[in-house]
């Protein structure tokens, strides 16, 4: 298996990055094009990947300057904990959505679409429900996206700690 991870762990804060966009895509797709809007919870779990993916890109940036690739393993610890910071967001959310403990009192998105049918409706007296982060808006094979997120979070974060490793065995 450590000839498969090799080219990743080599490249680690690439993967780091296009990981973290690509779970910002596939987020925004499901609010664009799946109707899904985040609640305050799914915010939190963006900015991880956010911060993940500007941590992967000044670490790709600083390992290229002189006496940068003494940084690698550092950086790679870094997205370790950021990641980690993932998984305690997501297993969070998924707990609430359980009813194992209670979310956040202010479990709610203040973004969305509105149409004109929703301001009609709105007009006339109708009340808005936003995105609560105790109610799983898409299930898929038993996980909610929140749980998804706490498996791919949990997978970024071991491999970061592998990508660790391999930094210092070359050394």
């Amino acid at each position: 298996m450590s000839r498969l991870l090799t080219p990743f762990l080599e490249r680690w804060r690439l993967t780091a990055l296009a990981s973290s966009l690509l779970m910002l895509a596939i987020a925004h797709a499901f609010e664009t094009f799946g109707g899904l809007a985040p609640c305050t919870l799914c915010l939190r779990a963006r900015e991880v990947y956010w911060v993940a993916a500007a941590a992967a890109l000044a670490g790709m940036l600083v390992v290229r300057t002189q006496n940068g690739a003494r940084f690698r393993a550092a950086f790679n610890g870094l997205l370790a904990g950021i990641f980690a910071v993932g998984v305690g967001v997501a297993v969070y959310h998924a707990g609430a959505e359980w009813k194992f403990w209670p979310g956040p009192t202010a479990c709610a998105s203040t973004g969305g679409a509105v149409s004109a049918s929703d301001m009609a409706a709105l007009l006339n007296g109708a009340k808005i429900k936003p995105p609560a982060c105790d109610e799983a808006a898409w299930v898929f094979l038993g996980l909610s996206m929140a749980g998804w997120n706490a498996l791919v979070s949990l997978k970024l974060a071991i491999l970061s700690l592998l990508a660790v490793r391999h930094e210092r065995a070359k050394s």
